[in-house]
């Protein structure tokens, strides 16, 4: 399963959020811009102008996920290249104003007509990041809605509902980690319980050191007890290692997999593409961890599947801000400019690799159960 953004928008796609998630204070133009990949566009049937070109002078055109027919490409291409489904991210900050809401639950409309459409699983992951005050009930009432409008409780009615242990799984991520959040273990608790009272299975995603509470993670054992409350534990990887330090990770997530299978809790390691930020944080080239022509992302998906995973976190299928997408993505860009320079496709590597690379290790995981 890969995490699905769905949050970029343009001018005039019906959203009435202009640029979004392309953009830099509104404007989406050489200078003003946080996404460091270019999407691969010719499968798209909705387009949107921008101000930026290729070097023979035509304009670069991207799409909006709040199209239907985005989303439609996007799952169309899961179901032809093997990935199994996405975790929808719901921004708790986005979804607390009016047009975050309608954007979202737009998105996860379509979401969910074409996962059944396309046969492709389907889950909501609350990303807790930036939760207002009132977040935990927030999220609660949200869910209820969802539950509602889509059936979750209904296998009959959607049957692409992720279930996990027979119940339909929601994903709670941010949690644990110490980077000065605004939001701590007792509002995360009180989701989880409203979640587990609901009748829901739980995905929670936390820091990278969450078993020895170390590092990126705040020390507290009161994580463990709140990962002991849910079925599915997921540690975030992304910017953590390269191509040459991820060796450093194996014993990490073996030993991860030990205290899982201890406390009867299943494991979901991440793996990622790449990433590369250097628009979004406007210096030099940013943290970048080239692909090596999906070589480093390989890496990850043997190793993960060796050590005994029965499932994999992927992150991301259409993040183009932070360079982690496995969607097609471009070997043309647009000419660069100043804090505009986008990272190509390596040549060589047809625009599909990365999705057909987390086909092939799903049918792997399949095999091996």
């Amino acid at each position: 399963m890969a995490g699905y953004q769905g949050w970029f928008n343009a001018p005039g796609d019906g959203a009435g959020r202009g640029w979004h998630h392309y953009e830099r204070e509104g404007r989406f133009e050489p200078g003003w811009c946080t996404i460091d990949l270019w999407p691969e566009v010719s499968e798209y049937p909705d387009l949107y102008d921008t101000a930026f070109t290729f070097e023979d002078g035509t304009v670069a055109r991207v799409p909006s996920s709040h199209d239907y027919s985005t989303v439609d490409t996007h799952f169309r291409w899961m179901q032809e290249y093997g990935l199994d489904g996405v975790f929808m991210q719901r921004f708790l900050a986005e979804i607390a104003n009016p047009s975050g809401m309608e954007h979202f639950s737009t998105v996860l409309s379509n979401a969910m007509e074409c996962a059944n459409r396309y046969s492709r699983a389907i889950a909501v992951m609350y990303d807790l990041s930036g939760m207002p005050a009132d977040g935990p009930e927030l999220l609660l009432s949200d869910i209820d809605a969802i539950a509602a409008r889509h059936h979750l409780f209904d296998h009959e009615a959607n049957p692409s509902y992720l279930y996990h242990n027979g119940k339909p799984l929601v994903a709670v991520w941010g949690v644990g980690f110490n980077d000065n959040r605004r939001y701590g273990y007792d509002e995360a608790s009180r989701i989880i319980e409203g979640l587990r009272e609901r009748g829901y299975s739980i995905l929670i995603g936390v820091p990278t050191h969450w078993r020895e509470l170390r590092a990126d993670t705040l020390p507290d054992k009161r994580l463990h007890a709140l990962i002991g409350r849910c079925d599915i534990v997921m540690p975030w990887f992304v910017g953590r290692y390269t191509e040459f330090t991820y060796p450093q990770y194996h014993n990490l997530i073996k030993a991860d997999i030990r205290w899982c299978k201890k406390h009867k809790v299943d494991y979901a390691p991440l793996c990622f593409p790449g990433f590369s930020w250097a628009n979004m944080m406007r210096h030099g080239k940013g943290l970048q961890i080239p692909r090596q022509g999906g070589a480093f992302f390989q890496a990850q998906l043997d190793f993960c599947v060796l050590a005994g995973a029965r499932m994999l976190y992927i992150a991301m299928f259409d993040e183009i801000d932070e360079g982690t997408a496995i969607f097609k993505i471009a070997r043309k860009v647009p000419v660069p400019a100043p804090r505009s320079e986008f990272v190509p496709l390596d040549e060589g590597v047809p625009s599909d690799r990365y999705l057909r690379q987390v086909g092939e290790v799903s049918r792997r995981l399949k095999l091996s159960k």
